[in-house]
């Protein structure tokens, strides 16, 4: 493959080398001081992933933000709370470092009676009157705290007993179901959380709209029956099907199938993804992250 290398050229044993200076021609004989090593692509993906690795833990960012943010949210649904939780790629061990928010997920017990818009914009004008500057996304609040930026999910219990929950979609004023703890089974269970988070490096450094648990899944499908391969092969194969196959590809939420993930961008969007894919696989690997 012509694509995805090092780009640096090497010098090897000592050699005679010939040039010019001022119109005359003298030679000497040149020993590099040092030898160059040729560049291991595999050593590279493995010192960003060291690098982009997140603290888990009751002393991690995750743990001290739902520490520091649970009275306030206590609070704000009185007897409606059912529990405060870390999601996300927290949950799901897919977060890197470098770009990565704090997913909270606020549960509502099933009798909270009033509706998911108002639950959700409810929440939004409570941290806006206490001094925070929320934003409203999709289905999560975000807010900066201590230089730290966490997204909040508003969720209601659909029964007592299973983890089944109704979230309300700010963009298309409607509601979909989800269970955060069958989407972080699910991921973890396929044992591609390296890969998973190495294109999420990629994806940040390049800037593109791609949906944290619709990379996971992509992931896990480019990486589906795959035999044993090094960490460079499989990035490669990553982006092989992000260019070949990911455009046209449908992906179904594992909790459910009424919720198509692959909806969550446009085509267009699928298609800028395809072209930075096919653009890494004719670059180095310096160029495909940093």
């Amino acid at each position: 493959m012509g694509g995805l290398r090092s780009r640096c050229g090497t010098l090897g044993a000592a050699e005679d080398v010939a040039l010019c200076r001022c119109g005359v021609w003298m030679s000497f004989h040149y020993q590099p001081a040092t030898p160059v090593h040729p560049f291991n692509p595999d050593r590279y993906l493995l010192q960003i992933l060291h690098r982009e690795a997140v603290p888990t833990g009751p002393t991690s960012a995750a743990m001290k933000a739902l520490i520091g943010l649970y009275p306030l949210i206590r609070q704000w649904a009185n007897i409606h709370l059912a529990s405060m939780f870390p999601s996300g790629s927290y949950a799901k061990g897919t977060a890197v470092r470098s770009g990565t928010d704090i997913d909270l997920f606020i549960s509502l017990k099933h009798t909270t009676l009033v509706t998911l818009e108002d639950i959700y914009w409810s929440l939004f004008d409570f941290l806006k009157n206490r001094g925070f500057n929320p934003k409203a996304q999709n289905v999560s609040i975000n807010i900066r705290v201590d230089g730290v930026d966490i997204d909040l999910v508003p969720g209601r219990l659909q029964n007592a007993l299973g983890g089944y929950h109704s979230l309300y979609k700010r963009k298309v004023r409607s509601w979909q179901q989800t269970h955060v703890q069958r989407h972080v089974a699910h991921v973890r269970s396929f044992n591609r959380l390296p890969e998973t988070r190495l294109m999420k490096v990629w994806r940040n450094q390049w800037n593109l709209d791609f949906p944290s648990f619709y990379l996971e899944m992509v992931v896990i499908e480019a990486m589906k029956d795959a035999p044993a391969m090094n960490p460079a092969k499989r990035v490669v194969r990553v982006l092989e099907y992000l260019r070949d196959k990911f455009p046209t590809s449908r992906f179904v939420d594992p909790a459910n199938t009424n919720n198509v993930i692959s909806d969550d961008l446009t085509a267009t969007e699928r298609m800028t993804i395809r072209a930075a894919a096919d653009r890494a696989l004719r670059g180095s690997w310096a160029e495909f992250i940093r």
